[in-house]
């Protein structure tokens, strides 16, 4: 199997209810140092390219605007920033859709293991947030490698399939 076909072919993550909500994981290592990944997840310049668009007070208890590639458009605060171990973000904070979404690095010789969980999705909709995290986490890591962003929604839709088949039992 080419690289390319293994890429195009593998799960990085899992959902997950947990006392009724959605939770979605992504798990991987990046052939970068934890301060090269740190910055790309957490400098707007950076995140622009991989992920979408985000401004804002980006210290600890501010908050910011964020409009990804995948449209989702809204507020969010940031909780935690531990540099370059641990963010934990708010994604619209004080509303019904309240997210937190929470990554953490572990440097790994002269690459970084990484996870990413998004917590209190609607369980039905945890196919979607599947597919979209790993399109995301995808693209970060063609970022990393100096590969140009795919188109973020055709990606999603080749991921879904594997999602659903990974849902609790309500949402397949």
């Amino acid at each position: 199997m080419s690289e390319q076909q293994d890429v195009a072919s593998r799960v990085v993550g899992t959902i997950r209810a947990v006392d009724g909500v959605g939770v979605v994981r992504m798990e991987d290592h990046y052939d970068t140092t934890a301060d090269d990944l740190w910055t790309a997840l957490t400098d707007p310049e950076r995140l622009s390219r991989w992920m979408g668009e985000v401004s804002g007070d980006l210290r600890v208890g501010g908050t910011f605007q964020a409009r990804f590639t995948s449209t989702w458009e809204g507020p969010g605060r940031v909780e935690e920033c531990d540099p370059p171990h641990r963010l934990r973000v708010t994604l619209e904070p004080g509303t019904d859709e309240e997210t937190e979404i929470e990554a953490e690095l572990v440097a790994d010789g002269n690459r970084t293991w990484m996870w990413i969980e998004e917590r209190g999705i609607p369980v039905p909709h945890l196919p979607g947030h599947g597919a979209g995290w790993q399109a995301h986490v995808e693209d970060l890591a063609g970022y990393l490698a100096g590969r140009e962003r795919r188109e973020w929604r055709s990606r999603w839709e080749e991921l879904i399939p594997a999602y659903r088949e990974q849902a609790p039992g309500e949402t397949r």
